[in-house]
């Protein structure tokens, strides 16, 4: 099967999903009550060896012009851009909302046309792949923007996801880091007899026994632990991703079926209601203590102090369960090969993703730095959030970023998904063989699109 026929059923369900799940700085335009304690002073400063003076980074003030961004998240960008503009009067940024699903098709039809692209476009991941060919973005690493001087400063799975499917590009800016967390009721873990401190019980529940322990108590008291009754077992394919390099099918190995086995164990039990937690069923399992831990990246924290202010202080946030680390969200800018203010926009993206000012607005709306440098700085690391009992969240968040794996995506991805999802679901409700259902879900993959990984294989030389 091809993949046009996929391309729009897929690309909503990711649309949808993604929605549902707040994903990194979503449209809740919420601060974090936590706050952001400590200096004040700005990122893009550096230290003058020879007099201790501090000289401040010049990212282009000479630059002039006029910049267009499309975005899908009100407020934060404007208050972004004001602050940018203080600071380079000669270029003016213009945020133009436009809602989730539409900018990325919006984008998409501008890119095919050749016209009426914006001069920056905020990409989310799950979309990303959709503009990864066809040479209609701005390569990051060549000149005027030589990009790759801030490699060493991400995160290495940040790096590697904006990369072209061949690793030869960079057509995407990074930004947020979204480790995948979770958060669950301290209050609740101690009733039930296991660790409640986040370090303790992280340790615990890596190994995958111990989850399904807790998982079964707290089922005794009518409780579930996580939201989707399938979780685990897309978080550890998402942790490796579909194809390697050479578009390999990579979802077939020992400890995939290992958690495909845990996952319907768990599915067994009710570990989980099925529904998002911000719905209108979901929120009453929350507020009533029937649901106890929810797995989101590391934006988490601001939906669920929006959605349930009274539950201030009952709640943590650890590593994910099974030894699991993957991203959860993120998103992205890019420049569009069309865009004529290319050096402007260059400008205002480099102060945006560099500069501790912008980084002081950012993280008001839980939008965790993809720079390993800004993440340390005192003014952030300290960060104490009193939703979660004063626990110093951003910094646990950067010790769980670092441990995530790279992968590579490609556009075949969207498509992947669709294949692999019923086969998953078989599984749980028919007690298929695990790894048998990993072997299906291959020969599925291979099958349906063969013709459109043969034609990808032939565009990148594979």
């Amino acid at each position: 099967m091809k993949l046009a026929k996929f391309s729009k059923m897929i690309f909503v369900l990711l649309a949808v999903l993604l929605v549902l799940s707040a994903c990194s700085g979503g449209n809740s335009g919420t601060s974090n009550s936590g706050g952001n304690e400590g200096t004040n002073t700005p990122a893009d400063v550096e230290q003058n060896d020879a007099g201790g003076e501090v000289v401040e980074e010049d990212f282009g003030k000479d630059v002039s012009g006029e910049v267009t961004m499309w975005v899908f998240n009100e407020n934060v960008f404007e208050e972004v851009a004001a602050a940018f503009m203080a600071e380079y009067p000669n270029i003016t940024v213009t945020p133009i909302f436009v809602p989730f699903e539409e900018l990325h098709d919006n984008l998409q039809t501008a890119l095919a046309s050749g016209t009426g692209a914006p001069d920056i476009a905020q990409v989310e991941v799950g979309n990303f792949t959709r503009y990864v060919t066809g040479g209609v973005l701005e390569n990051l690493l060549e000149e005027p923007y030589n990009a790759g001087k801030y490699k060493d400063l991400v995160p290495a799975y940040n790096w590697e996801r904006w990369m072209s499917p061949d690793g030869s590009e960079l057509l995407g800016m990074p930004w947020d880091s979204t480790p995948g967390v979770w958060y669950y009721r301290a209050d609740i873990m101690e009733e039930l007899g296991f660790p409640d401190d986040p370090a303790e019980l992280g340790e615990f529940i890596k190994d995958g026994e111990n989850f399904l322990q807790l998982a079964q108590a707290a089922a005794a008291q009518g409780k579930q632990v996580m939201e989707w009754r399938d979780g685990p077992i897309h978080w550890a394919g998402d942790e490796i991703g579909y194809f390697d390099d050479n578009l390999n099918w990579v979802r077939e190995n020992d400890k995939l079926v290992q958690i495909l086995d845990y996952t319907k164990r768990g599915n067994q039990m009710n570990w989980a209601p099925h529904l998002a937690y911000g719905t209108d069923e979901g929120k009453p399992l929350v507020q009533s203590g029937q649901l106890i831990g929810i797995a989101l990246g590391s934006w988490g924290a601001r939906d669920l102090e929006t959605n349930f202010p009274e539950q201030a202080g009952k709640w943590r946030v650890t590593n994910l369960p099974f030894d699991i680390n993957f991203p959860i969200g993120g998103s992205s800018f890019v420049v569009p090969s069309q865009s004529p203010n290319k050096e402007a926009a260059w400008v205002y993206l480099q102060w945006a993703m560099r500069s501790q000012n912008a980084w002081e607005i950012w993280t008001k709306y839980s939008i965790q730095p993809g720079y390993t440098d800004i993440a340390q700085q005192d003014w952030y690391a300290s960060n104490q959030n009193q939703f979660l009992g004063g626990q110093e969240d951003y910094k646990f968040y950067e010790q769980i970023a670092a441990e995530i794996p790279t992968k590579r995506l490609n556009p075949l991805d969207g498509a992947a998904w669709g294949i692999w999802v019923p086969r998953i679901l078989d599984a749980l409700d028919n007690n298929v063989d695990s790894r048998t259902t990993l072997q299906l879900a291959k020969e599925d993959v291979e099958s349906m699109l063969a013709e459109d990984l043969a034609k990808l294989k032939a565009d990148l030389g594979k």
